[in-house]
């Protein structure tokens, strides 16, 4: 146990039935934690459990329902309290990026709302019925995750997923502000461009791959993995003085002018 980062913990987190969230319920789970994995898909949540392995299936309960809707929030949130007794870290991983949304002149309203649920209001319903239980354990850490594009422009828009990511990083902000004095961290994780099976359909062709490519100066795409180690640091009390934070993970992307 001596070498599990977060042993005692128990962390939710929303998003948990495929990519970074598939990934992290995985990975909180080896550094000792418990784990309430939450996600709308209940197929795809179990199957990503399944995943988890037999050595940590214990340790992880999978709760199914909307994370923009406050009575499913409220469920999952109380399920989680029954079966492990506290919560220490909220974890607000789910997002969507739907291919309706473009520029704000094509984008049409369902879909604004739909993204700024999914991406946004959600991390407030989670908090809403969350930190109060943080505040109870005697602290913890809310962890969200924005994006890159929430701190630069992007010439390929997607402007809902954008100004719900930027909204993403102005309520860590004001988290960490009211909730400081309670022991209550908050800090934002801005991933780069994760190569997964999607980001890989977006690419016409080997060329236009490599060339995105060429603006990261690490020479590589991230990978899921390359975010959850940061979600791990911010779950665990190595992190103990840092909130408020935008901690940008994007192999270097957002520094290249050229």
């Amino acid at each position: 146990m001596a070498n599990m980062r977060l042993a005692g913990k128990v962390v939710l987190v929303t998003g948990a039935a495929s990519g970074m969230g598939r990934v992290a319920i995985c990975m909180f789970a080896e550094q000792g934690a418990n784990v309430i994995a939450a996600d709308i898909d209940e197929r795809s949540l179990h199957d990503a459990v399944n995943e988890v392995g037999a050595a940590h299936a214990e340790a992880i309960l999978p709760v199914t329902g909307n994370v923009a809707v406050a009575d499913d929030v409220a469920r999952m949130i109380d399920a989680g309290m029954d079966r492990f007794g506290k919560l220490n870290v909220l974890y607000n991983n789910a997002g969507i990026m739907p291919d309706e949304d473009t520029s704000v002149v094509e984008t049409d309203e369902a879909t604004w709302e739909r993204v700024l649920d999914v991406n946004l209001k959600s991390i407030y319903l989670v908090c809403k019925h969350g930190i109060p239980h943080l505040i109870e354990a005697g602290g913890g850490s809310v962890i969200n995750i924005a994006s890159f594009v929430a701190l630069i422009g992007c010439t390929v828009p997607q402007d809902a997923y954008t100004a719900s990511k930027g909204g993403v990083l102005s309520l860590t902000r004001s988290l960490a502000v009211q909730y400081g004095r309670h022991g209550v961290r908050a800090n934002a994780i801005c991933p780069g461009p994760i190569l997964t099976p999607l980001m890989e359909t977006l690419f016409a062709s080997e060329e236009e791959k490599m060339k995105r490519l060429d603006r990261i100066p690490l020479g590589r795409f991230g990978r899921a993995e390359d975010i959850v180690w940061a979600g791990v640091f911010l779950a665990s009390d190595e992190s103990a003085w840092m909130t408020g934070s935008q901690f940008v993970v994007d192999g270097g992307i957002t520094v290249n002018y050229f």
